[in-house]
């Protein structure tokens, strides 16, 4: 088995996290990262909408030049 984070390293990772911040303090560091992740394809997808927003725009604007 290849790869950087195999099923024992997941365990350990989760078993480290669970001693640190305890069972009490998981539901809020998984409901603050699943909130973190949502935003962030959120921007990427606004960000990929207003990039090709813009060259539709840009084309618009060099065509309206040309007439």
């Amino acid at each position: 088995m290849e790869g950087l984070l195999q099923p024992v390293h997941l365990f350990f990772i989760l078993l480290i996290v669970l001693i640190l911040f305890g069972p009490g303090k998981l539901p809020e560091l998984g409901k603050g990262l699943g909130k973190g992740i949502r935003e962030f394809k959120d921007a990427m997808r606004g960000g990929m909408e207003g990039s090709s927003e813009k060259k539709e725009e840009e084309k618009k604007s060099e065509d309206d030049k040309k007439s």
